[in-house]
């Protein structure tokens, strides 16, 4: 929150941990390489390890399977690659598989053709449709390669999670690999590489209140990675070349520490969202909040209102001091249908909103985003009326 506004937009960008500013401030006092191998170089790399290490435990991972890279994007682009190499021995994904609720970064399908990319339906909750996935998986052809699937975890813009455990069943059970794009449900549920039903995960540190422009994927074991998307010195022990942002790093790496500490007050950020909701349907009886029927995040509420559009409710929300999302923003500003919607079967030409909280989410920016839309409600009553 900046002085009297409400920030209720997490999902877009979770607002910098003082530790995680603590670690990266620390971290721009060492001048080195983390590369060289004199004493600063040393203490650059030993804050990289540390930040490895953090970011590792978040997910119950080794840390020497966290492959640090400029974002989550840059994590996918990575992962979502034909070419693989097991040992010194080459391997082939021939097909991606993805949901049609994904977000764009897996939807793109990275480093495959356009014509190697299947997408999977979803129910009307937004869960991935199990049978038509086993079925896909069932057609591929192994002679050509590998099937690859990648879905995420929780959804970004309704906060539906997906039943991972059964997703891997599927893809472990066609010979695939399994890719889960964790970004949004990092930190917000607990999550464990070390149970088998991921093979790789992809984080942002920017959405668990580290800084912008940091990410990473986490590999159950190391005894199969995809080719480098960025070559070059052999950083990152040759999987992502480039000169590590030491103070990103430093931040990420604290800001996981964080995430994986506050678990357990999902429960209070869940009475928190409860209460929103409720007031969201006092105020609207006519709402919609989508994936409500099942297993969300603690966090989210992605809801529309007949007669009100989205994106002129988001412009008078922010000129009323509340800052949140007409869908997502991961398209540089761009307001437009809602894709996942669109997957779920609704057809909403108004849009919806998205309110997304965190742990400094206080009570009074609840309470500002209320009178915001009792307003906003109150001029829809006032066109109803004159119409």
């Amino acid at each position: 929150m900046t002085g009297s506004r409400a920030y209720l937009d997490y999902n877009a960008s979770a607002p910098l941990l003082p530790a995680a500013r603590g670690a990266m401030l620390a971290a721009l006092e060492v001048a080195a390489n983390p590369s060289s191998v004199h004493s600063e170089g040393r203490q650059a790399r030993k804050i990289i390890e540390e930040a490895r290490r953090d970011v590792a435990a978040l997910v119950n991972a080794g840390h020497d399977h966290v492959v640090f890279t400029s974002g989550a994007t840059e994590a996918a682009a990575t992962l979502l690659s034909p070419d693989w190499q097991m040992g010194r021995g080459a391997m082939r994904m021939s097909r991606l598989y993805v949901s049609q609720a994904d977000h764009p970064c897996l939807l793109n399908g990275g480093r495959f053709g356009a014509d190697r990319v299947v997408r999977i339906g979803v129910d009307e909750n937004g869960i991935a449709d199990l049978p038509a996935l086993e079925r896909a998986l069932a057609a591929h052809d192994r002679s050509e390669g590998l099937p690859l699937v990648a879905i995420h975890a929780a959804n970004n813009e309704t906060g539906v999670i997906q039943p991972l455990a059964e997703l891997s069943a599927i893809v472990k059970a066609a010979g695939g690999v399994f890719v889960v794009d964790a970004v949004q449900a990092a930190g917000r549920i607990p999550l464990d590489i070390a149970r088998g039903y991921a093979d790789y995960m992809i984080l942002s540190a920017h959405k668990i209140g580290g800084p912008k422009g940091v990410g990473a994927f986490v590999a159950a074991s190391d005894l199969m990675m995809p080719k480098a998307l960025v070559t070059g010195g052999g950083q990152e022990r040759g999987f992502r070349g480039g000169t590590e942002n030491l103070a990103a790093i430093a931040g990420f790496g604290a800001a996981a520490r964080e995430a994986l500490s506050a678990l357990g007050e999902i429960g209070q950020l869940r009475n928190l969202r409860n209460g929103l909701e409720d007031a969201i349907c006092q105020l609207a009886p006519d709402v919609e909040i989508f994936g409500r029927a099942v297993e969300r995040l603690a966090n989210t509420v992605f809801f529309a209102i007949p007669g009100v559009k989205a994106e002129t409710a988001q412009i008078a929300f922010d000129l009323a001091g509340v800052a949140l999302s007409a869908g997502s923003a991961c398209s540089s500003g761009k307001v437009g249908p809602s894709h996942v919607l669109k997957a779920m079967g609704y057809d909403n030409p108004d849009g919806a909103l998205r309110v997304s909280i965190g742990r400094s989410t206080t009570p009074a920016e609840i309470e500002k985003f209320k009178s915001a839309l009792a307003a906003i409600l109150a001029r829809r009553a006032q066109k109803t009326k004159a119409a």
